[in-house]
């Protein structure tokens, strides 16, 4: 049996605040149709997933957030580019662009190939149909209910990334921050929430660096509206925080000091917004 291509995780009402934790990018599923076209070695899929991200957050439904988890890999379709962010070496009728790593990823970030061929656009439409179009229509309709329960909503795009830029990456072998905050220079969220990520962050010992090297992907710059009551932030975790990150398994204590400094962001995030 396929598994869903969402999980929604809701509090309970009494203990439910204005947030709302997406994790797009921790799946790992592949649909069968989906695998007839994908080429790219197995390791691939783990590295260029936010893999464990989804169990970094697990629990945060308690300090009253729901949770939106994406349950199949990026490379079926990336819930965090637009729907019309793809080429046409891509997607058969594609416009003539360079996006090898957008809504469709025909590129790993190490410059693997994943496609073995251009998709048809039905196969793309089938994609947008089961996987990209419900999961956005959700998160839209879990943003607007907050809003209208809280006054604002708030929108943690949670996500994870190699601790140096790799190949493919605009930092090559560059040293990154622990967390970086992405809400696209200041613009996708209010002072509070960029200020509440930065303080807790910091309290707890990491290094923080906003908007370098990422700025926010799709969600962030499509639902962070601060002025029409929500805010939304991307936060990027710096993978050697949590893994291994050429064995891909869990590094221990810090996993479990990753995943307290994330329920900590959930809480305070939490704070500042009361019931309407």
């Amino acid at each position: 049996m396929r598994p869903p291509a969402f999980t929604i995780v809701e509090p309970s009402p009494e203990v439910e605040t204005a947030v709302v934790v997406e994790v797009p990018h921790a799946g790992l599923s592949i649909d069968p149709e989906s695998t007839a076209s994908i080429v790219s070695p197995v390791r691939c899929v783990g590295r260029d997933a936010d893999l464990l991200v989804d169990a970094l957050v697990e629990g945060a439904e308690q300090l009253g957030a729901t949770l939106l988890i994406a349950n199949y890999s990026r490379y079926v379709v990336d819930l965090n580019r637009g729907p019309g962010d793809f080429d046409g070496l891509s997607v058969e009728g594609g416009p003539p662009l360079n996006l090898p790593r957008g809504l469709v990823w025909r590129t790993s970030t190490e410059g693997d190939p994943i496609l073995a061929r251009r998709l048809p656009r039905e196969e793309l439409e089938r994609r947008l149909q089961h996987f990209y179009r419900p999961y956005h229509a959700a998160l839209s309709e879990l943003l607007d209910r907050k809003r209208d329960s809280f006054g604002r909503a708030v929108l943690l795009c949670a996500h994870s990334m190699p601790s140096q830029g790799r190949r493919g990456h605009v930092d090559v072998g560059v040293g990154r921050a622990d967390i970086v905050p992405g809400t696209r220079g200041r613009t996708t969220a209010s002072p509070a929430v960029i200020d509440a990520v930065d303080r807790v962050a910091r309290s707890l010992g990491f290094s923080v660096k906003h908007d370098d090297p990422y700025k926010g992907g799709y969600s962030t710059g499509h639902y962070g509206r601060p002025e029409e009551g929500i805010d939304a932030i991307q936060v990027e975790l710096a993978r050697r925080l949590y893994l291994d990150e050429e064995r891909l398994t869990v590094v221990s204590p810090g996993f479990e000091r990753t995943r307290s400094l994330l329920a900590k962001v959930v809480a305070e995030l939490g704070l500042l917004n009361t019931r309407a």
